[in-house]
């Protein structure tokens, strides 16, 4: 049979042959959907078969669960385009799959993981639990999970250091000024929603401060969908787990005419601007997105050659972005 080309998985798409490289690569310029449908179209004509008969390269197959994504470049999306630039630098590929809902819920295995088509798999933002022992019992290859974790699955893990990363925003509030702040989120949906809500409460505990109930305030429903109710009393800050969530805060609070920062500050995490959103100046916690992929990269490599290679949790720091979103109280500019 003769070797699938990108050339030939372009006329099966209907797409230019650059398309399909910039698809496989993880690069710019591809819509999601067009991304997953060329993705789907390597699979079904064996292109990753085909690749992997070169053993000098190895492959990583990148499982993103259809949660974490929407009609715009999601930051796992960029996350993942990060890791597929790193990629040819260490002698490897990344191809990404989209664990559909249904998927998810039924404890299929990832397609490239059923064709034996990769040989470490990075599992790249939450699933259930029940998902992650589905694929802890099945899958041989070794497994990294990136952005989250629990205690068994822990010294596989690469995150951000949310804890860290939120205590600083919340200690430079408190430095500004700030006494009376508010947390948002949803701390039992995502392990790193938890950790920065660990963060910013240490902060309050440190200094003698107390969190009223309705200011520990829920950001989005079982099927992750945001939404935000405002307590009837304002703190002087929102501190936000994520700056999507920092965003919508601040057109609800708008809407009910209220100003950031002149009424209150908002501040979020990430440093992410999501395409087709506003930016509102968020002063936020950078994540490095580059050093987590990088990370995660380094880490499955260093698995796929050695499963026995000692292991441990990654945590990948990352730094304050000063922006336009707060304002110290009593103050008449924004810092």
């Amino acid at each position: 049979m003769a070797k699938v080309r990108m050339q030939d998985i372009a006329c099966h798409v209907g797409v230019s042959a650059v398309t399909v490289h910039n698809a496989l690569t993880g690069q710019k310029g591809v819509s999601d959907a067009v991304r997953e449908k060329i993705l789907n179209a390597a699979r079904e004509m064996g292109y990753f078969q085909d690749q992997r008969k070169n053993t000098s390269l190895r492959h990583v197959g990148v499982v993103i669960s259809e949660k974490w994504l929407a009609d715009y470049t999601t930051f796992y999306w960029k996350l993942y385009m990060e890791m597929a630039l790193d990629a040819p630098n260490r002698n490897c590929m990344v191809t990404a799959e989209i664990l559909k809902h249904e998927a998810e819920e039924g404890l299929r295995l990832p397609n490239f993981v059923g064709e034996n088509a990769v040989e470490g798999l990075v599992v790249m933002g939450e699933l259930s639990r029940q998902y992650i022992d589905f694929l802890r019992s099945c899958v041989k290859i070794p497994i990294i999970y990136l952005d989250f974790y629990y205690k068994e699955i822990s010294e596989d893990a690469v995150v951000t250091d949310g804890f860290y990363g939120m205590y600083m925003v919340t200690e430079y509030l408190y430095e500004k000024g700030f006494r009376r702040m508010a947390y948002v989120g949803s701390i039992h949906a995502t392990s790193s929603i938890m950790d920065r809500f660990c963060g910013f409460q240490r902060v309050l505990l440190e200094h003698g401060l107390t969190l009223p109930e309705e200011w520990r305030m829920e950001d989005r429903d079982e099927a992750g969908e945001i939404f935000l109710t405002l307590p009837e009393e304002l703190p002087e800050a929102f501190v936000c787990n994520c700056d999507l969530v920092a965003i919508k805060l601040i057109e609800e609070l708008e809407r009910q005419g209220h100003k950031v920062p002149e009424d209150v500050t908002v501040v979020g995490f990430d440093n992410y601007l999501y395409p087709g959103l506003p930016d509102r100046r968020i002063t936020t916690y950078e994540v490095d997105m580059k050093g987590l992929a990088q990370v995660a990269l380094k880490k499955i490599l260093k698995r796929m050659e050695d499963p026995e290679a000692m292991k441990r949790m990654d945590l990948v720091a990352g730094h304050i972005v000063e922006k336009d979103s707060v304002r110290p109280p009593g103050q008449g500019q924004a810092v």
